[in-house]
């Protein structure tokens, strides 16, 4: 099978311009045509997962798929967002069929969940690596942004009744040889790492709501980091709470209390949403967040920059962790 055939036999859908108003020319030309609505601003966004860095070699072909749209989703829905397209770029060391199609059945499923297809791309042969552009659109000024955050700001980090923050890092861990869990917890943790959901409905929900907002990729710490320095504020994050949300989810529950707070804290690949709103928002956002089908938990409170970033205990002692996330370099 050559470059061609692959491209029309996993990645080409015909009667995709019926179903999608949006694409006016998809696969199998030199660009693709997208018809952004009127009076929308685009909102782009690209990640590049390689095997061995952001996933285990042999990783379920299907969670990757899905995974590696995930991701870029999980993008728009932190600018709040609704998605028009993706392209892909696949690099792959040979033509495994049955890996192929188990991979593009992940990334369509996905993509048809959330009205965002596949209109172009690139294949190559190399060391597997996954590129994805994925396209939104927003009306102008109602674009969540890292930079909206303001004193007195309350925190919020999605969930629902099961999935929080720190789960897919327990995931990792199991993936690594360093935790074991009931079969149970294994098996969640795994999805949680391999399959994320990106919370487009919560992150369409919050526009007008709150003041900033991102998605959590490389630990809560890390991330909340670059929103505080992105609005010039520091944030008070209240332990009990975190731990409060630890002890009533699966995978989490079980652990000791320091293990759960570290996971919490700076593992990543959650793909929950981080924002802050202003604390009269609190019903309404509590409505946003139950009409999107999750939870939006309040962890903490945005302060003066002069307090950095402090994680504290029922007394409000200061907890000795470090604000640090995910690096490549």
């Amino acid at each position: 099978m050559g470059e061609f055939e692959l491209i029309a036999r996993y990645f080409s859908r015909p009667g995709l311009a019926q179903r999608y108003p949006q694409l006016q020319l998809g696969v199998g030309d030199d660009c693709a045509l997208l018809q952004a609505p009127a009076g929308q601003q685009l909102a782009i966004s690209t990640d590049t997962l390689v095997s061995g860095v952001h996933f285990f070699a042999d990783v379920p072909p299907r969670s990757l798929g899905h995974k590696a749209l995930a991701v870029n989703l999980s993008d728009l829905a932190a600018m709040g967002a609704t998605p028009l397209g993706f392209t892909l770029a696949l690099t792959l060391p040979q033509i495994d069929e049955p890996w192929l199609a188990e991979f593009a059945a992940g990334l369509h499923t996905l993509a048809d969940t959330h009205a965002c297809p596949l209109i172009g791309g690139d294949t190559t042969r190399g060391p597997l690596a996954i590129g994805v552009t994925v396209l939104g659109s927003v009306p102008p000024g109602a674009a969540l942004r890292r930079s909206g955050a303001q004193l007195g700001d309350d925190i919020y980090i999605s969930a629902t009744a099961q999935d929080c923050v720190g789960q897919a890092r327990a995931g990792l861990a199991l993936r690594q040889g360093s935790l074991q869990l009931p079969a149970a917890d294994a098996v969640y943790a795994l999805q949680r790492l391999q399959a994320p959901t990106p919370r487009l409905a919560l992150g369409l929900a919050l526009r007008g709501l709150a003041n900033s907002c991102m998605d959590v990729s490389d630990g809560l710490l890390g991330d909340l980091q670059h929103l505080l320095r992105a609005s010039g504020v520091g944030a008070v994050l209240h332990a009990p709470r975190l731990w409060d949300m630890a002890a009533s989810r699966p995978v989490l529950a079980a652990l000791p209390a320091a293990q759960q707070l570290d996971f919490i804290c700076h593992g990543g690949d959650d793909y929950e949403l981080l924002f802050s709103a202003a604390p009269a928002q609190a019903a309404a956002i509590a409505q946003a967040a139950q009409q999107a089908g999750c939870l939006a938990l309040r962890i903490g409170r945005i302060v003066p920059t002069a307090m950095g970033l402090q994680v504290q205990d029922a007394a409000g002692q200061v907890l000795p962790l470090t604000a640090t996330g995910f690096t490549h370099f």
